[in-house]
């Protein structure tokens, strides 16, 4: 195999790069006429550089940047989420966030449930809050930190194949009283932070 190499990116590269016929097996490449463990080291610094320049660039190697969404699916339904919460309308600014992402970061069109692949369902299951410290003087709270569960699953309405499921899907953000910061401020950051969580959720392994 005279030209072309192979990179993969996320479990480690393996590059296989042409050699000059005046190579032969045992001996080191000339390098400007000279030969020896100086040419050696020159030899393999060259060699490293083109790697890195082709994990980098990926030129002509097949090297790709996307995401690994399932290429299988072109649409998604997002079902209104479902909440245990006495809070209301978590549940619509969390279903909002989550179809905002998968516009934003995904492959996928949001499609009514009787012409989509799959559909997208999930419920917030709790909101905990709890205070991470007081203010010396007042003794009222200076920060607070709320953790956000949820349950969510994907599933192919084709075939019933279920593609994501994650019974308990944790997210945490904190917000800080003192300087203005109000509780719903902090779950706008939260829900936002969870959307963008569930969306990950959905990519294959490699």
């Amino acid at each position: 195999m005279k030209h072309g190499c192979v990179v993969r990116v996320g479990r480690g590269f393996k590059s296989v790069a042409p050699r000059p016929a005046s190579w032969q097996r045992g001996t080191s490449a000339p390098m400007n006429g000279f030969t020896g463990p100086a040419s050696n080291l020159a030899a393999r610094s060259g060699l490293a550089a083109l790697v890195m320049l082709l994990v980098l660039g990926g030129v002509g190697c097949g090297y790709s940047t996307a995401r690994p969404f399932p290429a299988d699916i072109r649409t998604i339904h997002v079902e209104m989420f479902h909440s245990r919460e006495f809070r209301r309308e978590l549940e619509f600014r969390l279903t909002e966030a989550v179809v905002k992402r998968i516009e934003m970061d995904t492959p996928y069109r949001i499609a009514p449930l009787d012409r989509a692949d799959a559909v997208l369902t999930g419920e917030i299951l709790e909101v905990r809050n709890r205070t991470l410290g007081n203010d010396f003087d007042t003794d009222l709270p200076r920060e607070i930190g709320s953790t956000i569960i949820v349950r969510v699953r994907l599933k192919d309405l084709r075939s019933g194949r279920i593609i994501m499921d994650r019974p308990r899907e944790l997210h945490q953000v904190s917000y800080i009283p003192p300087v203005g910061e109000t509780f719903t401020q902090g779950m706008t950051r939260g829900l936002d932070g969870l959307a963008e969580q569930i969306v990950e959720a959905m990519e294959t392994e490699w």
